[in-house]
């Protein structure tokens, strides 16, 4: 990070330049803590700190703040070291529910300017760890219709028949055919509340932007053509269909890229590019080791342990099928998906959804 231009952190529309931190792992899974260190308070953009309730008591001044419970471990510290220096510069005190019990931190103090820094520090606490969380769900459009299904394993039939000898290629790297999907972005949900605003902000998505865009119609769309993520194609780690909306109109893409906006304004999910590649990943070198590593393929903050992968060479899967058919789809619901999870369908599980059209 650079001293002289620190990163800027937006959190629920409020602008926090944030100083160098300090971060110290352990080895031992009961100090998982991290110690946060401050080196200077931290500074507010182009709006007051103060745009929440701060109540005035007999005693001073309370605050209450919901935080997930998995992010009371950082607020803390190690042996308790970030509490007690949030609570000694800002002298508040802080009144944190016990581990696992999801509620309010609650922030008391004989300064109204004290509760409010003290605030202020948690919450770009909580948004800096929220970071390396490892992702909950993810927003996607389901592609696993018969026909793609059909296609899909089709192709990998021909490919195991005719590149099996090919360096890294072998069944394990497929695309469960009942799992390809189309993935806008990844959130991390923290608890029941968090599913809950995400799934309302999802309708209010569809109230603002997505029915005017749509017309309330589903977006017919053609699955061909396969491309790879790198620049090597003998070295291919990720192989992926490409979305192709029929009526040549970019309505999906601007669906897709609104929804990102919205959602890491929300602060519930990380913008790392300003557009969403609409492809559908078909083979993937991290299912060889663990065939539930759905969504990693996309590039996130999200903290995520690190893999060894053995890479394939798909130069010649590329020039045998290079405008391969998978079939055509009407995406017609954006869908709330549960990672490591399966329905009825051998689908992901829906936490929440929404239709384009009344018709499906």
């Amino acid at each position: 990070m650079e001293v002289l231009r620190p990163p800027i952190i937006n959190i629920e529309g409020r602008l926090y330049r944030t100083n160098i931190v300090k971060e110290q792992s352990y080895q031992n899974e009961e100090d998982d803590e991290e110690d946060f260190s401050y080196t200077g308070a931290v500074d507010c953009g182009d709006e007051p700190c103060d745009t929440f309730i701060v109540e005035q008591t007999e005693n001073g001044f309370r605050c209450a703040m919901e935080v997930p419970s998995v992010l009371y471990k950082y607020i803390i510290g190690k042996k308790g070291e970030t509490r007690r220096k949030i609570e000694n510069e800002t002298r508040t005190s802080l009144n944190i529910p016990k581990p696992g019990v999801e509620g309010e931190i609650v922030i008391t103090g004989q300064q109204r300017s004290g509760v409010i820094s003290a605030r202020t520090r948690i919450e770009v606490l909580m948004e800096s760890f929220r970071k390396k969380q490892p992702f909950s769900h993810f927003l996607s459009f389901a592609l696993n219709q018969s026909e793609i299904q059909e296609r899909f394993l089709k192709f990998k039939e021909e490919v195991e028949e005719k590149h099996t000898q090919e360096q890294g290629v072998d069944g394990s790297i497929f695309q469960n055919p009942a799992k390809l999907h189309l993935t806008i972005g990844t959130l991390v949900l923290l608890n029941e509340k968090e599913v809950t605003q995400a799934c309302e902000l999802l309708q209010q998505c569809k109230k603002e932007f997505i029915d005017a865009i749509t017309g309330g119609k589903g977006i017919p769309v053609e699955v061909a053509g396969i491309e790879y993520m790198n620049d090597d194609p003998a070295m291919v780690d990720v192989l992926y269909a490409k979305i192709h909306v029929k009526d040549g109109s970019d309505k999906l893409q601007v669906v897709a890229d609104q929804l990102l906006e919205r959602f890491a304004s929300s602060g519930l999910m990380v913008k790392d590019w300003d557009h969403v590649k609409l492809h559908a990943t078909i083979m993937n070198t991290l299912f060889r080791k663990d065939p539930s590593a759905e969504g990693r393929t996309i590039s996130t903050n999200w903290k995520q342990a690190p893999r060894e992968r053995e890479s394939f060479d798909a130069r010649n899967i590329l020039k045998n099928f290079e405008n391969y058919y998978f079939g055509e789809v009407n995406l017609n619901a954006v869908l709330i998906s549960q990672r490591f999870s399966t329905d009825s369908t051998g689908y992901y599980t829906s936490s929440g959804y929404i239709t384009f059209s009344s018709n499906k």
